[in-house]
């Protein structure tokens, strides 16, 4: 959506999820001048042609942290963005220090205000070497965007390999963009003078269907997904297998049957891609939990992202913490509780120990639920589970 920014005209994206935290971004982009419609299910046209307002609201830089993907295209447009620091989960840190690095060696001026306001100003882009410390997902997307305008070559090394930066790379280029490298060590980044609209079809949603493959794992059930990319999910898929799921693929689908209790497995460590993705993390504690044996968890992408262990201890999960790492000793079985999700993935992974759990499960919080998930009481529903969802106070 951000990247429509870059130029006028008429986008058209397909297989679009409706997710709060696109409601939100539809918010922002008609903020800055964009007409944005629904125009079919999944299908949300984007005409940016009369983008004219370099301001964002504080209110919504703060409803999510993806919001500060705006910069790199507002500065490619019009040369000038001013937001504040972006919200989301509280999941840890996530510093904007290397988008802010890599801006400023593409000739951007920045300036730091009161109350958490950031001006950027750029007349002119130029083509630089940009060496990311770390592959951030985020940084590698604000410099891309940033870049494909810029006059010359930028060279961004140690990018983030991610399917969703490949997949941002296939629709800059139909935009008209000239970017090359997008999933290995080095992306080169052309500048070209203009852009133009186009219409693009989204990759399916990795961690969502790693998510259902982990509800139907722990249930000792069995699922088929369609229409989704299993390259994307071979770390997660072999961790499965290692537990105990039998595991099919084909070109565009997976299977998974489940034994009647999982098995612990003994080092899952969260890492960028193509490692285990820290937005899974969650969701495999969940499933460790019940499974039989000692299971050890390391993260290593977000410093806060364990809040969700208080909550399955709640739940009779007995997990014991040693810095990053947690142990997670499994249980014959969990038991309903009242619990709160603390953030997206914490919403869902308590979702799947609540259908392994004996009783009730109360869980309040899904709010974070629904930024990362299309009804997913109904999914869930759909396939057997007995969940009701009611409006929060």
């Amino acid at each position: 959506m951000a990247a429509c920014i870059l130029g006028p005209g008429l986008n058209v994206l397909e297989n679009v999820p409706a997710l709060s935290d696109v409601a939100v971004m539809v918010e922002i982009m008609e903020t800055i001048g964009a007409r944005v419609e629904w125009t079919g299910p999944g299908r949300l046209e984007i005409d940016c042609t009369d983008i004219d307002n370099w301001a964002i609201s504080d209110c919504l830089m703060r409803r999510m942290r993806s919001s500060f993907i705006v910069v790199g295209p507002l500065l490619s447009r019009l040369g000038r963005v001013r937001v504040t620091y972006p919200g989301g989960c509280a999941i840890g840190t996530r510093a904007i220090d290397l988008h802010l690095q890599g801006l400023e060696k593409l000739g951007v001026e920045i300036i730091t205000g009161r109350s958490g306001q950031i001006e950027f100003r750029a007349d002119s882009l130029r083509g630089a070497f940009i060496d990311l410390d770390i592959p951030s997902v985020g940084a590698t997307e604000n410099i891309l965007m940033a870049a494909v305008t810029a006059r010359g070559t930028t060279l961004l090394n140690n990018p983030a390999r991610e399917p969703e930066i490949v997949d941002l790379q296939a629709f800059l280029n139909k935009l008209g963009a000239r970017v090359s490298g997008a999933g290995g060590g080095q992306i080169t980044i052309e500048g070209v003078e203009s852009l133009q609209a186009a219409r693009h079809e989204i990759i399916p949603d990795r961690i969502v269907v790693g998510t259902l493959l982990l509800a139907a794992a722990v249930t000792g059930g069995s699922i088929t997904l369609n229409k989704v990319i299993p390259a994307h999910l071979s770390v997660v898929l072999a961790k499965l297998s290692d537990m105990g799921a039998q595991i099919q693929t084909g070109k565009d689908w997976i299977s998974l049957a489940a034994p009647r209790r999982l098995r612990a497995v003994d080092k899952i460590i969260t890492a960028p891609f193509p490692g285990f993705p820290t937005d899974m993390q969650p969701q495999f504690m969940a499933a460790l939990a019940s499974a039989q044996g000692v299971g050890m968890l390391t993260e290593k992408i977000f410093d806060g992202r364990f809040k969700h262990i208080d909550e399955l201890r709640r739940m009779g999960a007995n997990i014991s913490v040693d810095g990053r790492t947690a142990i997670i000793r499994g249980v014959d079985a969990l038991r309903g509780a009242s619990v709160e999700a603390t953030d997206l993935r914490a919403g869902a992974a308590l979702a799947i120990a609540a259908l392994a759990a004996e009783g009730v499960t109360q869980l309040s919080g899904v709010g974070h639920i629904d930024r990362g998930y299309v009804a997913f009481d109904q999914q869930l529903a759909a396939l057997g589970a007995r969940i009701t969802k009611e409006k929060e106070a």
